[in-house]
């Protein structure tokens, strides 16, 4: 990485041109990528890179700049540069206290991506490759994705943050293709977490591959779903996307500072129905989206963000915590050295309530049972979204029946948490790739099985 006196020169280079606050920030990232098709390797990519991210702060004003070009002379070239743009408040006399700041792991790693042959992560994908295609005779094509990175990152700041962290990400993603009179429907399963190659010791790689081949061989022959309003029981794990896109990111500075959220000034009031608690917690031990501390040196936490249906918390970075008045909660998280952080989710999900998934289904006379959800779209500042179910089942006196398709949930997402009545008792979290101003991070969703009462379901009218 860098060397201590150089990132002290750094931060005492922005300081002295211009601002009130400097940052440096260090990424050295192994990856690797690799993509099966028909039970063949297609494509397999590996890359080292290395950078240097260099911020400025003044007030509420943000300079951000980054290189690769890892030399003294660019690197306080950059510096010079993030402090003029600043350029307003000048240090001449400046002491940096950086102590290096030291912390329990608790994401320990013990097959660290560069020491598995490549051979070994291909037997894994062939492992379900097989699953899915041998599934049934429905499916006609099956895709693996392998993924990995191993992450080194120094953060420090005028603060006297001093720290380094490691960050190791393991997913394996199926997608799975059926085919049936002409009908063509996908199932896709991505398991991941922040763990070494020991992660395929952990999952069963080859019911991964069933799932995705199943969600796909059940939704070829199925009916279209009805359209209309009414109960959506959505299960467990991926189900938690529609919080974290419709809720959790209305719940980020990035969006509460500018006022463009609906939940912006709303702490201490009830904003969900009781039954509904959420946290965002970064802490989870090896959880896809934990880290020890965010991409700004602040310890990660556990953040209470609504409970009982009480708006608790927002998610903050350090820019947001000047722009609010409030302190960081070790939320700010970027793809790679060439994003500033802003503050966004780790591990965000709905609590665990009192009812059991079956007792839900068996109180609901009618509706839909929405088992895995898909892609959507999301406007913040409103909460609109709408989201595809890619496996959906409709609930008929209060028993789940017929397997069906093309539904659409439709909505606004301060409004469905307000009409969540029944809330099981079967956490599970899925892994996903959240998207934002600060690039692509990997995040955690999740909530037990939960029944919104009253819910537009886009579908074909009977």
């Amino acid at each position: 990485m860098l060397s201590k006196e150089l990132v002290q020169d750094i931060i005492g280079t922005v300081l002295k041109h211009g601002g009130d606050f400097a940052e440096v920030f260090v990424e050295k990232r192994y990856t690797n990528n690799f993509t099966m098709k028909n039970g063949s390797l297609e494509s397999a990519t590996t890359g080292n890179r290395f950078g240097v991210g260099v911020r400025g702060f003044l007030g509420t004003k943000a300079v951000y700049a980054y290189t690769n070009d890892l030399s003294r002379e660019s690197l306080l070239s950059v510096a010079k540069r993030v402090g003029e743009a600043l350029g307003e408040i000048k240090v001449e006399d400046l002491v940096l206290n950086l102590n290096k700041t030291e912390y329990e792991n608790k994401h320990p790693v013990f097959l660290y991506p560069e020491d598995i042959s490549k051979r070994k992560k291909v037997a894994v994908m062939k492992r379900a490759y097989n699953a899915a295609k041998n599934y049934s005779d429905l499916i006609s094509q099956v895709v693996v994705y392998y993924w990995e990175y191993d992450q080194n990152v120094l953060i420090a700041n005028s603060e006297g943050v001093f720290v380094e962290d490691n960050r190791v990400r393991t997913r394996l993603m199926i997608n799975a293709v059926a085919e049936h009179n002409g009908v063509m429907e996908s199932g896709f399963y991505g398991p991941g977490a922040g763990m070494g190659f020991e992660f395929f010791n952990v999952i069963d790689v080859e019911e991964a591959g069933k799932v995705a081949a199943r969600t796909a061989a059940r939704m070829v022959k199925a009916e279209p779903a009805p359209a209309g309003k009414y109960p959506v029981v959505i299960s467990n794990e991926f189900g938690g996307v529609i919080f974290h896109e419709a809720v959790g990111h209305a719940l980020e500075a990035t969006a509460v500072a500018k006022g463009a959220s609906v939940f912006a000034g709303k702490l201490g009031e009830k904003v969900a129905a009781e039954c509904v608690s959420a946290v965002d917690d970064g802490t989870i031990p090896n959880a896809w989206g934990s880290l020890n501390v965010d991409d700004e040196g602040t310890p990660t936490q556990r953040n209470v963000l609504i409970e009982n249906g009480i708006l608790k918390g927002y998610m903050i970075d350090k820019l947001g915590a000047r722009k609010m008045g409030m302190k960081s909660t070790g939320s700010a998280r970027r793809q790679d050295y060439t994003f500033a952080p802003t503050s966004r989710m780790t591990n965000t999900f709905i609590l665990p309530g009192d009812y059991h998934p079956e007792e839900i289904i068996a109180n609901t006379e009618y509706g839909l049972y929405a088992k895995r959800l898909g892609g959507g779209s999301v406007n913040p500042s409103t909460g609109e979204f709408n989201f595809a179910v890619n496996e959906g089942y409709l609930i008929e006196n209060g028993k789940i029946t017929k397997p069906v398709r093309g539904a659409t949930l439709i909505g606004k997402g301060y409004e469905i948490i307000q009409k969540i009545d029944m809330v099981g008792n079967d956490i599970k979290r899925g892994q996903g790739m959240c998207g934002s101003i600060s690039g692509s991070i990997p995040a955690d969703v999740g909530q037990p099985t939960i029944r919104v009462s009253e819910i537009i379901v886009g579908g074909r009218n009977k």
